[in-house]
């Protein structure tokens, strides 16, 4: 193991904000702190059964220094300890053994708005988490406004939160969190979900925070992210610090340890492009399509006047800004939701994996919502369980499989959702974010996957913040704004107009 102290002799100089001497979490693996709920689930399916109990040390012995002024990044493979060592600088979380010292007030911002009703509206949720995080009233009052400009959601301010696309969430969680005046920041994959403009928004607000408040603690997966906006680097492996220093170096030595994809695939994360061959027939076509609801007297258009066609061996991507109707598309194309007006017309079984762990059940295991989330997805219980080894195996989480869904952090969440969806065989297979949380390891197989995936259906619908993705791997882009198509047409083409009127 590395020196985990290992800092630069400069920084002895500096403010200590957080020092972590040897700090371990432990508990028992066959004793659970279970809601009532999870007690009922639990025993419906163990009886009494007990087993003898391990104990297991999810941290260990971790240590280093935070010091003002600096936006400390965190960085790892899913389960490597990374949220559960930001609830123990938050006082979530008491360590079983070693200090933490924390000099300040902690607000921490954990992933899609964590604490965020979704039947109050926008606004009524600024109150109700700023509140959460310690702040009064007549604070939050004196921010609504920069809050509300800043998170861009415009009417949807004052709508119910059910209305709202996971990105959205994401920007108005940050708009509280950011304005409330934090002295430590703490952003534990809260950012995931964010679109190229916001996301430089959000890298701009957090180094005025850190010139005038303590510090900034980023958790992600995103290494560009972490390169471009991190000083320093802190890399968890196996509830472990690895190494600490300066973020070229670290992400280097990170790499270096993920396992190689096969010989015929090169060594990134990048899909390689497919031999498609685009035909004639047309395997789905939008016309005038529409869908609409009421905020308050007003009708709002998620969709309008959306008209495409995708033939046979396309391959499609689909950019904009949050809000801008990307998932609601999907969600009509696996008809989830009916159009208001207009027609779509899908030829062939669809298959969509939406986000992660759509319709688990947080009480209930992994193993079950293997079943639960499968059947949901449209495959029969006969198929699942023939399946069920190799579901269990890609996703890596053998050791966790049996243990609640609420114990797992969202990338294990997407690890299993995604580990299911990918066991269909679709005509046309509809992935919107799904891997925004995947660490580097589950991204390269998923990456692999996906591409023999692609190499069988009849057409792919990818909906992504990723340009270097759409660039690499699309035969098409399509970039949406206000729920109506601005372009439609050759990737770097449709790449190069988007990112020219973010930089505007």
């Amino acid at each position: 193991m590395e020196n985990q102290n290992k800092d630069l002799p400069q920084n002895k100089s500096k403010e200590v904000v957080i020092q972590a001497n040897n700090i371990g979490v432990s508990f028992y693996a066959n004793h659970r702190k279970d809601d009532f709920k999870s007690r009922i689930f639990r025993f419906m399916k163990e009886g009494s059964k007990t087993e003898v109990n391990k104990v297991v040390w999810p941290l260990a012995d971790i240590c280093f220094t935070g010091y003002k002024g600096e936006i400390l990044g965190i960085i790892g493979s899913n389960g490597a300890g990374k949220t559960t060592l930001c609830k123990i600088i938050t006082g979530i979380l008491k360590p079983d053994k070693g200090e933490i010292y924390v000099d300040g007030k902690v607000s921490a911002l954990f992933s899609l708005g964590m604490g965020f009703n979704k039947e109050l509206t926008g606004r009524e949720n600024v109150y109700l988490n700023g509140m959460m995080l310690g702040i009064s009233k007549e604070k939050i009052n004196h921010y609504i406004d920069e809050i509300h400009e800043f998170s861009e959601l415009g009417v949807f301010m004052d709508q119910p939160m059910k209305y709202y696309s996971s990105g959205m969430k994401a920007r108005l969680g940050f708009s509280v969190a950011s304005h409330l005046d934090p002295e430590i920041l703490i952003l534990d994959e809260a950012l995931n979900t964010g679109d190229t403009q916001f996301s430089k928004k959000a890298a701009d607000k957090m180094k005025e925070l850190v010139s005038k408040a303590k510090m900034v603690i980023i958790v992600t997966h995103s290494l560009k992210y972490a390169q471009n906006n991190c000083d320093r680097l802190i890399w968890l492996d196996n509830g472990l610090v690895r190494d600490v220093g300066d973020p070229v170096n670290i992400i280097e030595k990170y790499k270096a340890t993920v396992p190689p994809p096969p010989p015929r695939r090169k060594k990134n994360l990048q899909l390689d492009r497919i031999d498609t061959t685009i035909r004639d027939n047309v395997v789905v076509k939008a016309k005038d399509l529409g869908i609409s609801y009421k905020l308050g007297k007003e009708t709002f258009w998620a969709l309008r006047n959306i008209n495409f066609e995708i033939k046979e061996g396309e391959v499609v991507g689909i950019i904009g800004h949050n809000g801008a109707g990307k998932s609601t598309l999907c969600k009509v194309l696996t008809k989830i939701l009916t159009p208001d007006m207009g027609e779509i017309i899908v030829e062939g079984e669809t298959t969509a994996l939406l986000g992660y762990g759509t319709g688990f059940s947080p009480q209930i295991t992994g193993t079950d919502n293997i079943y639960l989330n499968g059947m949901l997805l449209g495959i029969p219980k006969e198929k699942i369980k023939l399946n069920y080894d190799e579901i269990v195996d890609f996703s890596g989480l053998k050791k966790a499989i049996n243990k609640p869904v609420k114990s797992y952090s969202s990338g294990m969440k997407a690890r299993l959702g995604f580990s299911i969806a990918a066991t269909l065989q679709p005509d046309i297979f509809i992935i919107d974010e799904a891997l925004s949380t995947g660490d580097m390891e589950f991204k390269q197989k998923a990456s692999e996957k996906i591409q023999n995936m692609m190499e069988r259906a009849k057409a792919v619908i990818i909906v992504t913040h990723s340009m270097t993705f759409v660039e690499q791997m699309c035969t098409r882009a399509i970039w949406m704004e206000k729920g109506q198509i601005v372009f439609d047409g050759e990737p770097k083409e449709t790449v190069a107009k988007y990112c020219g009127k973010v930089k505007k």
